[in-house]
């Protein structure tokens, strides 16, 4: 099974949130993960403006950040390609949706042409309204 990782899957996984346990699983039961190059910017600020807010020091962002480049390390990623900025751009099933959810969307299409058993690992509320009506499979 391919495993698409969204970025707050990642954060969950992070910041050791209560289902943090299911998505080390979930990651480590996937014969393959795939992610977009979003999710590295998205993790990377998440954990800037942790620290920014006082919730982690320094040190703490540091290690996150060693624990997510190790982990990822043989994940597949996906630049914004054409393909992918011009899919984002369209309507989705389920409206409103954010710009970077839609990117994330697109981009879990376009591996699901490369990997037909893709499934979408994420806790974010709008991309999973929209899984199903595109027929992508939740993890």
């Amino acid at each position: 099974m391919t495993l698409y990782v969204e970025t707050s899957a990642v954060l969950g996984w992070l910041f050791g949130e209560p289902d943090a346990d299911a998505i080390t699983s979930a990651i480590d039961g996937a014969e393959r993960v795939v992610s977009s190059t979003l999710t590295v910017i998205e993790t990377q600020r998440a954990l800037i403006r942790a620290e920014n807010q006082g919730l982690i020091t320094p040190v703490d962002r540091e290690r996150l950040l060693g624990q997510f480049a190790s982990a990822c390390a043989q994940w597949s990623f996906l630049s914004m390609t054409e393909s992918v900025a011009e899919r984002a751009g369209r309507p989705f099933p389920q409206e409103p949706l954010r710009s970077l959810d839609a990117i994330h969307l697109a981009s879990a299409l376009e591996f699901s042409q490369l990997f037909p058993d893709v499934k979408m690992l994420s806790y974010d509320q709008r991309i999973l309204k929209n899984l199903q009506p595109l027929g992508i499979p939740r993890a």
